[in-house]
């Protein structure tokens, strides 16, 4: 079984920054893609960006220049690190991966519990 369990966020007011942690465990092989969803209320659920093994790093034009994705592949461990925040980044975040559980085995999806972020003008 694999778990992400997210930590961080909270609310702060507009202008200022959160960062958001979420580690993979459980029985995991390999672990390709790492990143962050999002969902306000009464929205669907939006990309806001991901990362490869390698470090490169995708993200939607909303967060671009504010928002940044790292991650530890030995901690199996992918961060959000989030600038400038504004009333509209106030949703739940969720950390997504893809994770091989056991050699050969299809990549699965797995998601985080989520993370409210709050932020107030």
């Amino acid at each position: 079984q694999v778990q992400l369990v997210e930590s961080g966020g909270g609310s702060v007011q507009a202008g200022g920054s959160l960062r958001l942690s979420c580690v993979a465990s459980g029985r995991i092989f390999s672990t390709k893609n790492m990143g962050w969803y999002r969902q306000a209320p009464g929205k669907q659920r939006e990309l806001v960006g991901d990362i490869t093994p390698f470090g490169r790093t995708d993200y939607s034009d909303f967060v671009k220049g504010r928002f940044t994705i790292s991650r530890d592949n030995d901690k199996n461990t992918v961060y959000l690190q989030m600038n400038s925040l504004r009333p509209e980044d106030t949703a739940v975040y969720f950390c997504h991966a893809q994770i091989m559980q056991y050699y050969q085995d299809p990549w699965t999806d797995y998601w985080g519990q989520g993370a409210q972020v709050t932020i107030s003008s």
